[in-house]
């Protein structure tokens, strides 16, 4: 099992196995057909005044993960419905960010590292 991220305007492929996103938000001008996300997890996406605050701002990037992380521990259903998928094989968290290294899919991928998910 791995956990790979991708952002959504990128083709899949079949080595990105489950395709997940992870977006609280819809990708712009992406239609569902071309996407071909295999499900929706909005909801473990971060609180609509986290995204605010954070404002892709890699400044904020530490104190961003770390709220996050307790936002993640206070809904661990949520956790859950991701680690369904995980365990079962290679999961790809898809998200729309135009940074790809300081965004929701990395912290949470971070996040389940830290729970010995890679």
């Amino acid at each position: 099992m791995s956990i790979r991220l991708k952002r959504a305007y990128e083709s899949p492929s079949e080595s990105d196995g489950y395709r997940i996103l992870v977006d609280r938000l819809w990708p712009r001008g992406l239609s569902k057909q071309k996407a071909r996300f295999d499900y929706w997890l909005k909801e473990i996406a971060p609180s609509a005044e986290l995204r605010r605050w954070f404002n892709h701002d890699p400044e904020k990037w530490n104190e961003f993960k770390k709220r996050y992380f307790r936002e993640l521990d206070s809904r661990p259903e949520i956790v859950d419905q991701l680690l369904h998928f995980v365990r079962k094989g290679d999961v790809t968290l898809v998200f729309s960010a135009r940074d790809e290294s300081h965004n929701d899919a990395v912290a949470l991928r971070e996040y389940l590292a830290n729970r010995g998910f890679q």
